[in-house]
């Protein structure tokens, strides 16, 4: 059972002091690897403080999957419209600046997460299913607009093209994170990009 959210401003900058702390270390230890006392010291906060904004670890893990979708989406601002094909080029071509900036380091937060819990705790499941859903949206949204505009095929099918790009992403962070090259994602994104170009008509 979750604890009650905080009602004041002071509480709720503790709570997100401790969700920010439990994020960064799940994301750098993994979440078997990081102990409420890692978090408590990393926050600086009472273990009594700690109970009061959370119930338990699983309580926790929770939160930290929240935060960790949105800081994945805050990431990419190139999201917000996606209705041309110069803007989705964009948001692919960002998606590799990103992992060259990060120098390869850490894959994909929110996959990551979803290695680590899908097959033992339903809710983070569900919770990260959610999260793949709101990052591939905006692409099916983009790609509707283009369809009305005429720019796609009409028997093209925007939420098949935006779930096979996001598994584009996917599949390109893992090689990525594990070979350590940003150009893995490149590689795997110029194809997405060829395969969604495929279904565009002869307008601009």
């Amino acid at each position: 059972m979750s604890a009650a959210p905080p009602r004041t401003r002071k509480g709720r900058a503790t709570r997100d002091r401790v969700v920010d702390a439990a994020t960064g270390l799940v994301f750098e230890h993994g979440v078997a690897n990081t102990t409420l006392d890692d978090v408590r010291a990393a926050a600086k906060v009472s273990k009594g403080q700690l109970y009061h904004y959370f119930a338990d670890k699983e309580d926790l893990v929770h939160a930290v999957i929240d935060r960790t979708i949105q800081q994945v989406l805050d990431a990419q601002p190139a999201l917000a419209d996606l209705s041309s094909w110069k803007a989705i080029k964009k948001w692919l071509d960002d998606l590799v600046a990103l992992q060259a900036e990060r120098h390869a380091v850490g894959g994909c937060p929110i996959g990551g997460l979803a290695g680590q819990l899908a097959e033992t705790d339903e809710v983070a499941r569900t919770e990260l299913a959610a999260g793949f859903d709101r990052w591939e949206d905006p692409l099916r949204r983009g790609l509707e607009e283009l369809r009305t505009e005429g720019k796609l095929r009409r028997d093209a099918d925007p939420e098949r093209l935006a779930t096979a790009t996001l598994a584009a992403i996917q599949g390109g962070l893992v090689l990525t994170q594990t070979r350590r090259d940003p150009q893995q994602l490149r590689i795997a994104l110029d194809a997405a990009y060829a395969y969604l170009r495929s279904f565009a008509t002869g307008k601009a």
